[in-house]
C-alpha cells in the first residue's frame, strides 16, 4: 500500500459509480441531522462536512436555512456531482478539494462533521495530523462529530482497509484534545440491503488543550 494513490482511487470511484451504487448512499442523513438538533446549532454557525463528497447532508442543511457551510472532499468528481445536483444553490456553499489528512483550514469552525472519512486514516501520523487540525480550527465552544465503522462493522470500504472504532477506542484516541459528549451506534442500510454498523461520537474541546 506504500504506493497507493488515495486521490486517484476516489476520483475513479466517483467517475465510474452512481451515487445510488455506493455503500454510503443515504438520501436522508438523519443521524447527522439529529446532532445538529441535539446541539441546537445556530443557522449562522460555521459548519464543515469533512469527506462530504456528494452526500445529501449539504442539501438538507441548505433547506433548513444554514448559511455558512463548507464541504471538503479529496475527490473533485464527487464535489462536481454535488454542485451539479444543487444547481444555483451550490453557490451558497464553500467547496474544498483536499485530503482530510492534509487539510489546512483558513477559518475556524463551530461544527465539524465527519461521517466515514476519519476511519480511512490508518497511518498514525495522518490520524494525529487530522486531530491536531480539528483541535486548532474548532472554536472553543464548537462541536466535533465523527462517525466511523464500529468494531461490528466492515473492515474495508471500497476496497480500502479502514480503522474500526468503539466508543472506548474513539474516546481514548481523541482524549488529548477532546472530551466525549455522547456516542451512539447506528445501523446503516446500504443500497445492496446489507447492514453496516457505525459508531457516532460527539466531542467538545478540552480546556487543557
Amino acid at each position: 500500500m506504500e504506493n497507493f494513490d488515495r486521490k486517484k482511487h476516489w476520483e475513479t470511484i466517483y467517475q465510474t459509480k452512481e451515487l445510488k451504487d455506493v455503500s454510503w448512499f443515504q438520501p436522508n442523513p438523519e443521524t447527522s441531522l439529529d446532532f445538529f438538533k441535539q446541539f441546537n446549532v445556530s443557522l449562522n454557525a460555521k459548519i464543515i462536512d469533512v469527506g462530504g463528497g456528494d452526500s445529501f447532508l449539504v442539501d438538507h442543511l441548505l433547506d433548513l436555512g444554514y448559511t455558512d457551510i463548507t464541504v471538503l472532499d479529496i475527490s473533485e468528481a464527487a464535489i462536481e456531482r454535488a454542485k451539479e445536483r444543487l444547481g444555483e444553490k451550490a453557490n451558497q456553499v464553500k467547496w474544498i478539494i483536499e485530503d482530510a489528512a492534509k487539510f489546512h483550514p483558513t477559518e475556524m469552525y463551530d461544527f465539524w462533521h465527519d461521517r466515514a472519512a476519519f476511519h480511512f486514516l490508518t497511518d498514525e501520523n495522518e490520524i494525529s495530523n487530522y486531530l491536531e487540525t480539528a483541535q486548532k480550527f474548532i472554536n472553543p465552544n464548537g462541536v466535533l462529530v465523527i462517525g466511523t465503522f464500529s468494531e461490528q462493522g466492515p473492515t474495508k470500504c471500497s476496497g480500502i482497509e479502514i480503522k474500526q472504532y468503539s466508543e472506548n477506542t474513539m474516546t481514548e484516541r481523541l482524549k488529548k484534545y477532546f472530551d466525549k459528549i455522547k456516542c451512539i451506534t447506528v445501523d446503516h442500510k446500504t443500497p445492496f440491503e446489507t447492514i453496516q454498523n457505525f459508531v457516532f461520537c460527539s466531542f467538545k474541546k478540552t480546556h487543557a488543550a
